[in-house]
């Protein structure tokens, strides 16, 4: 799990930090929030293994990767523009694109918007969706008691102060109530969920539980990692993802009604807490229309949201069989 090589590469003008493992056809790895690539850390060895080359960077805004200010540098223009910039470092011309939370976003418009480059895709939680009917902001809920936490994010440096001054504390709780492990999720059952609705007294993390110990899939070392590493970058640059909302709103413009013509492969937890969101079953349900080429998705039993790294076996297994399955040359 460890024998992954560590560095940082010039992506078209952007330093970024990558772990790479194995030699052969390029898949690139892209985290969510809050993560780091050393999230895929299952996944590099088992497609090395494979026969792949496999990377994860940092992405944009994330542990030793550059970071931005502006907001309006964290489009998803902007990050496939430094998947495509790791890739002509690389000197490869194209890829097979994996991605998980925000990097599966990200994914699904890099196989939408250059599929001369990314030869198929595999997503992790995020399914692919049409354009929303209006600003994204402007349809979030929100009371005089609670927002959402995608509004809650909006305003610079108020999720940040939470959210930074205990690191540690942080990614415990986010981590664990997002999990799998935090049990099953029904509508209306009070399950404590990081990604719905936020107090506008007790912040996000108020209300979360803080376990006495780290969840099976996630050793104390594996926590020290990211802990190190949000520590050194902060929270600004992940959080800045979700400023540019309404920006990556007003950008597809250009790419409403236009499908991902590649291979898709979609996997989600039955447990994930996406799926709490109203109208994500619809969503998924009506992903083939957008997504021709789509397989028959993967529910993960027991699974939360980190599903590359709660289950492991299972998301390498369905990789290695989804990859293994291209035609060669696009591989």
């Amino acid at each position: 799990m460890t024998d992954f090589h560590e560095r940082h590469i010039d992506a078209a003008g952007v330093r970024m930090h990558i772990l790479e493992q194995g030699e052969g056809p390029l898949v690139l790895l892209c985290h969510g929030f809050p993560e780091t690539s050393y999230a895929w850390r299952h996944q590099l060895t088992a497609l090395a293994e494979a026969g792949n080359h496999a990377v994860a960077p940092d992405m944009r805004g994330y542990g030793s990767t550059e970071s931005p200010g502006d907001p309006s540098l964290y489009t998803l223009d902007q990050h496939v523009g430094d998947l495509i910039g790791i890739m002509d470092a690389l000197k490869v011309n194209t890829a097979v694109v994996v991605g998980s939370d925000w990097g599966g976003t990200i994914a699904w418009h890099a196989a939408l918007t250059r599929p001369d480059r990314f030869s198929a895709v595999a997503v992790l939680g995020t399914p692919m969706m049409d354009r929303a009917p209006a600003l994204p902001t402007s349809l979030f809920p929100q009371t005089d008691d609670a927002l959402f936490y995608t509004l809650y994010f909006q305003t610079p440096g108020v999720a940040e102060l939470e959210f930074e001054s205990d690191v540690a504390c942080t990614l415990r709780k986010i981590y664990w109530a997002a999990s799998g492990d935090a049990g099953p999720r029904l509508e209306g059952d009070g399950t404590p969920n990081p990604f719905g609705m936020v107090s506008r007294t007790a912040g996000l993390l108020g209300p979360l539980p803080d376990p006495d110990r780290c969840p099976a899939w996630l050793t104390e070392t594996d926590l020290e990692r990211f802990v190190q590493a949000f520590s050194h970058s902060g929270f600004k640059g992940g959080l800045n993802y979700y400023r540019a909302l309404d920006a990556n709103w007003l950008l597809q413009r250009a790419t409403k009604g236009q499908s991902i013509t590649v291979p898709a492969l979609f996997l989600i937890g039955e447990r994930d807490t996406g799926l709490r969101i109203p109208g994500m079953q619809d969503i998924i349900h009506a992903m083939p229309t957008l997504v021709p080429q789509l397989r028959p998705p993967i529910v993960l039993p027991e699974c939360g949201h980190w599903a590359a790294q709660e289950q492991p076996e299972a998301v390498n297994a369905a990789l290695i069989a989804f990859i293994g399955s291209l035609p060669s040359e696009k591989n």
